[in-house]
């Protein structure tokens, strides 16, 4: 019986990979900063303070993304309730921002502003322990994490697949936005959070603090990104794209799915937390329209958009989609919906492996016409030899000498 040889494992990115990862850190971590801070606004080479809200926010988008990517593109499962969980890591962060707001708020009350003119009287439960931003760190990797696992295990368990496991994410972003949006549950209603005013006792409208978080998020979505390459190139992700290929071969080899997508479900979720809490104080509010089903089926779209199961497919989607977004609802607010539906669209019909799976196969026709050069080159002097044409000799085999075979 032959011995089964699984491949081996690659690096983690190759020389090109690694200077295209630390030309962008340098460029988050250290050019963006220069190019706000200190070029003069009126150089060309100034970055707008719109600039970096811009893409600080796409950044954040595009963590979302590669969520998407790996639940969908290496998993095969399409989820339209990300934006669930995006919200959660939001409310998280915006909970710890409205305590660090103190007696600033309009009422000089401890309590929150919403909270004063809905005549509570002292904080509910679940903001125990909000003024810690230690424990808000935690909570926002726990909370967006616990609520996923529940579901998740229930849902994988009875097997839901396919159209029935999408529909039911979305009527459970659905029901957790109709929740949210009620002023009792302590969330700030219709409202949500604003009006930040610090975090860690620092200025949050500082231009250092601006800078920072862009810094910071850039950071972060380069780590994820390495995080999973790592995780995508191991056993656990082989396993994964077997599961996204055929799951019941892989029930036939003797793996059980289950823990494998409850924890890559797990692990999309807490991405999208992580993104949702830098997200807010970019932004500067957070209410449960971030849970709303368009904002869930737009991240679906940009992994589609930018190429599934790439990784960075996804991310150039998000900027792609997004940066399109920023200009059309300034130029034509009116068309934007429209803009978005036929892009789903055309990628669908036209491109199914997104703009990555075309410039793939773009780079994979140049090489192999580069490849055939030399056999082209072959044939003509075989051909002119022998004195006939050179479409005579197209059909048969050269080898490197020239030497019809």
């Amino acid at each position: 019986m032959s011995k089964v040889v699984l491949p081996t494992k690659g690096p983690l990115l190759s020389g090109k990979g690694w200077t295209a990862f630390f030309v962008a850190l340098i460029v988050v971590c250290a050019v963006a900063p220069v190019l706000n801070m200190w070029v003069p606004v009126d150089s060309p080479l100034h970055m707008s303070d719109y600039a970096v809200a811009l893409v600080g926010k796409i950044m954040c988008y595009a963590i979302c993304a590669l969520a998407m990517d790996l639940i969908w593109g290496y998993t095969g499962i399409l989820s339209l309730g990300h934006g669930l969980f995006f919200a959660l890591g939001g409310y998280m962060m915006g909970m710890y921002l409205m305590r660090q707001i103190g007696r600033d708020g309009n009422y000089k009350s401890d309590l929150p502003d919403f909270m004063v003119f809905l005549d509570w009287k002292t904080l509910p439960w679940h903001w125990t322990f909000s003024d810690s931003f230690i424990a808000t760190l935690i909570l926002i990797v726990a909370v967006p994490g616990l609520i996923a696992f529940v579901f998740g295990f229930f849902a994988f368990r009875s097997r839901i697949k396919g159209v029935y496991f999408s529909i039911i994410t979305q009527a459970m972003t659905f029901a957790a936005m109709l929740l949210f949006f009620r002023n009792e549950t302590g969330f700030g209603g219709n409202n949500g959070f604003t009006d930040f005013k610090r975090i860690l006792n620092i200025p949050i409208a500082t231009q250092e603090m601006r800078m920072t978080l862009f810094a910071l998020t850039g950071a972060t979505l380069l780590g994820f990104f390495l995080f999973a390459r790592w995780l995508i190139g191991s056993k656990f992700g082989r396993v994964l794209q077997a599961i996204r290929d055929a799951e019941t071969r892989v029930m036939f080899s003797g793996y059980n799915p289950l823990p494998y997508k409850l924890t890559i479900w797990v692990i999309s979720a807490v991405m999208c937390g992580v993104a949702g809490a830098l997200y807010v104080p970019q932004v500067g509010i957070v209410n449960p329209g971030e849970m709303s089903a368009a904002n869930s089926i737009e991240i679906a779209i940009w992994a589609a958009v930018g190429g599934r199961a790439t990784l960075i497919g996804p991310i150039i989607g998000a900027f792609i989609v997004n940066g399109a977004k920023s200009w059309l609802t300034v130029a034509y607010p009116e068309y934007w919906l429209y803009f978005l539906g036929a892009l789903f669209i055309a990628v669908t019909l036209f491109l199914p492996n997104g703009i990555v799976g075309l410039v793939r196969k773009w780079l994979s026709r140049e090489k192999k016409q580069a490849l055939s050069e030399p056999v082209q080159e072959a044939r003509r002097a075989v051909a002119a030899e022998q004195g006939v044409e050179p479409d005579a000799l197209a059909s048969l085999p050269v080898d490197a000498k020239g030497a019809r075979a």
